[in-house]
Formats: C-alpha cells, structure tokens, sequence
C-alpha cells in the first residue's frame, strides 16, 4: 500500500527517534514507502546516524520498487554526491524516469539541469516546458522559474507582467524566492507595505544562504527607510 503526502508526512510528525525504528522494521519488511523515508531519516541524520551512503541505497531499493519520489531521490544524491560521486548526467536520467511519470520535483528538477546545462545540453525551451508541466499542477518552485524565464527573456520574450504575475502566484503558494520576487516587483511599482510584507513571509522559510544574498539586497535597495524601486 502507498502512503499519501498526509501519511508521509503524519509518519515524520513524532520524534525522530521514535519513528525510526517503526520505519526501518516496515522497510527490511520490503515497504516502499517505509525505505523512502529511512532513506530520508539516513540522509538527514535524524532519528538514525547520518549516513549518505545507506541513505542512497535505501532509495534505491524504493526506487527499483517503482518508489516514483525515490526515483528522484536518487537522482538528487546523483546531483549533488551524496553516498556517490557527483554524475549530473546519471542524475537527469533517473529524474528524467520520475518526470515521465509526473512527479512536479522530478520536473522541477530535471528542468533545471536543462537550464543550466548540466549533465543534459542546455536547452532553455525544452527546461520552460519542464516547468511549465510542474507549474500546471500547482509546483511554485516551477511557477517561480517561469517568472524568472519571462523576467530575463529566456525561450521567450521579455514580459514584464507576466513575471509579476507569476512571482506572485510562486509567492502565494509558499516559494520563499517567489515570495522575494514578488516582493522585488511590488518594490518597483512603489508598494513598499506590500514588498515588506513579502520580504517577511520570505524569511520565514529560506535557507540562511538564500536570506544572506536578500537581506543584502534589500539593505542596498533601501533609501531612507524605504524600499527603493527594483531595476
């Protein structure tokens, strides 16, 4: 049986170190859901020993199960070397194999190497169509990017509105970088109430390395205690 994301996530809701070993009995038992989610517990280091290595093999035994969030998991310790080395190319074919059956984060992801070039060619067309998939199905992070393609006309052509537009749907539906966006763009247009509010919701959830790069931002945007129209 599958869990749901409310399962999943009701699963992870106790401590660590008591939902460990209910979830390591499930995944020796061959649950796939289960190895998904020691494979996460292994990779975060939370409630078992951080462990990469067993972390990745935990996906993959969820993964060869048909696991499609596994399938992607893999592919993220491909990306970035976690139990591995670091081979993008294997990366893109595993999120390639989640992608193919909808997953929005293998979309997201898979989208993304093709942005930038790495481990695929770099085809801006094919990544906006990537998002442009993940976003129809309410991904922000998709939704976001999209902004960001129409901001810097990439694959298309420059569309101010429709960056704006998209940041703030990405922001609403909880992207701290969409949040920050959006807030970028009601800065430009002079709404500094609405900007500040944005720029707080952003903080809430973005990585210290994320909110050191805008708290700069905002610091070199600020003129006499307002915030100063984005160029």
């Amino acid at each position: 049986m599958t869990m749901t994301d409310d399962e999943r996530v009701t699963a992870l809701a106790g401590p660590p170190e008591n939902v460990a070993p209910l979830l390591l009995e499930a995944a020796q038992a061959g649950h796939g859901e289960a190895q998904l989610l020691v494979g996460q517990l292994c990779l975060d280091g939370k409630g078992l020993e951080r462990d990469p290595v067993a972390a990745l093999r935990w996906f993959g035994l969820a993964a060869q199960g048909g696991n499609v969030m596994a399938m992607n998991m893999v592919g993220r310790c491909c990306e970035h070397g976690w139990g591995t080395g670091v081979n993008k190319a294997l990366a893109a074919q595993w999120y390639g194999a989640a992608a193919d059956q909808g997953l929005d984060w293998a979309l997201y992801n898979l989208a993304t190497l093709h942005a930038l070039g790495e481990g695929v060619p770099q085809d801006r067309a094919r990544a906006l169509a990537l998002f442009r998939q993940a976003a129809a199905v309410g991904h922000a992070k998709s939704i976001n990017m999209i902004g960001s393609f129409y901001e810097d006309g990439w694959a298309v052509d420059r569309d101010m509105e429709q960056a704006a537009d998209h940041y703030r749907r990405a922001a609403e539906g909880g992207d701290f970088r969409g949040q920050f966006n959006h807030a970028r763009m009601l800065a430009a247009n002079g709404d500094e109430q609405g900007a500040r509010f944005w720029f707080d919701r952003m903080q809430e959830t973005a990585t210290p390395a994320f909110l050191a790069k805008a708290e700069n931002w905002i610091r070199k945007n600020l003129q006499n205690g307002r915030v100063a129209a984005a160029v």
